[in-house]
């Protein structure tokens, strides 16, 4: 049996890290076993579903690296809806309720106040053909709820009732059903809910493992029942642990700063992302890793833990550094050019300054430092006359990645300074920072012109 998947956003919002989850683990579980992986936008939701958003989604699991291998969209597939609905009332297991939400919470706070579980208690079932009648002519319009096989003859009175699965992350789960409410399937305004919708999508695309957050763990006690009443093939599941905040608050689409649009737009690596976002509360050392594939390999969700996992944004800067420090020169030719690197020169560039930083737009800092005016410092009164000396010491062109220890090796005979007394003063003069790349490096490209000036001038500073 080939593993079939499928990662199912709603598309009202933007994607943030703790969506990228589910579908990284969706489709690092197909990468891994051979298997296929669908994206199904859950757009039913007319009022806040909107095309943009779903365009937008593409763009991030494309920046990501993930690719489906088909799409569907739930707005296509009302018809199917509708068949399984009619199917279930057919059954008698979709039943007609006329409640308002006022009506129901009035009633949820009676149970409560008397130590009940707040759960509905079936009451549409025993109503009248006249009482229907009534509420009909009130024009009520009723929504409609899948009955839990619960009960052994008496719907009204429910029992214990044990579904259990064999979770691919959690092991062995039960739930109780008879805890719980019909849900609802069907609003009054005739909609659908997830809860019948994705269990028919799941059945007509031949979806084998359903993978997303542990807070569907209930929920997924429901849908069991619903796929068996529909006749269809139960798939298997596995509840992965969600990503919180650092200070243990649930992400949501409306706090956009993680959103991965807001994160590639910050210039974080797609690779940095999608390793914090998968690796994050799993057992082992949180790296990043150079590619899914590598990825895959690495993640079984046997392992997961049940504990949430805390995005830390120091975790992400830390991968993205490890990322951009060990980058080759073709993976940052084009934004290098971007930020007008000279192209004959930018390759050693790159190799120079990749590991002074976090994200390779901050190769602009050292694209200033190396072809831009260098801020003016203020050296020590006794370096006045040693940066003179050094200019004068300069060598000919052309330099390479010899010429700082040639010429620091004459400057330190001349002068008998050594060490940070002999360094930093020629770095504070040619780069206008304290530290940096290796200025074995960064001399070559800073050249011979640009430094004899810089030091010049800094010298005359001191001078004036």
């Amino acid at each position: 049996m080939i593993p079939t998947v499928r990662f199912a956003p709603s598309p009202t919002g933007f994607l943030h890290i703790g969506n990228l989850r589910p579908a990284l683990f969706n489709w690092l579980y197909a990468r891994r076993y051979g298997g296929r992986f669908l994206l199904r936008f859950d757009d039913t939701d007319t009022q806040r579903s909107k095309p943009e958003y779903a365009e937008a989604i593409l763009q991030d699991l494309r920046w990501i690296g993930i690719a489906a291998d088909w799409v569907e969209r739930q707005s296509d597939r009302l018809a199917q809806y509708d068949a399984a609905a009619d199917s279930l009332r057919a059954s008698g297991v979709l039943y007609p309720c006329w409640e308002t939400p006022e009506e129901l919470e009035r009633r949820r706070k009676r149970q409560m106040a008397r130590g009940l579980p707040p759960i509905y208690g079936r009451e549409a079932l025993r109503l009248t053909e006249a009482e229907r009648a009534a509420h009909e002519a009130d024009g009520r319009r009723p929504h409609w709820r899948f009955r839990l096989p619960n009960f052994t003859d008496d719907p009204a009175r429910p029992e214990r009732t044990e579904l259990h699965w064999d979770d691919l992350v959690r092991g062995r789960q039960t739930v109780d059903l008879g805890s719980l409410s019909d849900p609802v399937l069907v609003r009054e305004d005739g909609s659908y809910l997830y809860t019948l919708t994705s269990v028919v999508d799941d059945g007509a695309f031949g979806i084998t493992h359903v993978i997303r957050g542990d807070d569907h763990v209930t929920n997924t006690g429901v849908q069991i029942a619903i796929f068996e009443a529909l006749g269809l093939p139960v798939p298997v599941f596995g509840h992965h642990n969600l990503i919180t905040t650092i200070d243990g608050e649930g992400l949501s689409k409306r706090t956009g700063a993680l959103s991965l649009r807001a994160l590639r737009q910050d210039g974080y690596e797609p690779m940095a992302v999608a390793s914090l976002a998968t690796l994050v509360g799993l057992p082992g050392a949180i790296e990043a890793l150079p590619d899914l594939d590598a990825l895959a390999a690495r993640v079984d969700l046997t392992e997961g833990g049940s504990s949430a996992s805390k995005f830390d944004p120091a975790e992400l800067d830390r991968l993205n550094a490890d990322l951009v420090h060990a980058m080759p020169y073709a993976a940052a030719a084009e934004r290098l050019r971007a930020i007008r690197v000279p192209d004959a020169e930018a390759e050693a560039f790159w190799l120079a300054v990749r590991g002074n930083c976090t994200r390779v737009a901050d190769a602009a800092l050292w694209r200033d430092v190396v072809y831009g005016a260098v801020p003016p410092t203020a050296p020590a009164s006794e370096d006045a006359v040693f940066l003179g000396s050094a200019a004068a010491l300069l060598p000919p062109a052309p330099w390479d990645g010899a010429t700082w220890k040639a010429w620091t090796g004459k400057v330190k005979e001349l002068t008998g300074r050594k060490g940070r007394a002999l360094f930093m003063p020629l770095r504070l003069a040619l780069t206008g920072l304290d530290h940096g790349p290796e200025m074995s490096e960064l001399l070559p490209l800073i050249g011979r012109d640009r430094a004899g000036a810089r030091l010049t001038a800094a010298a005359a500073r001191q001078e004036g």
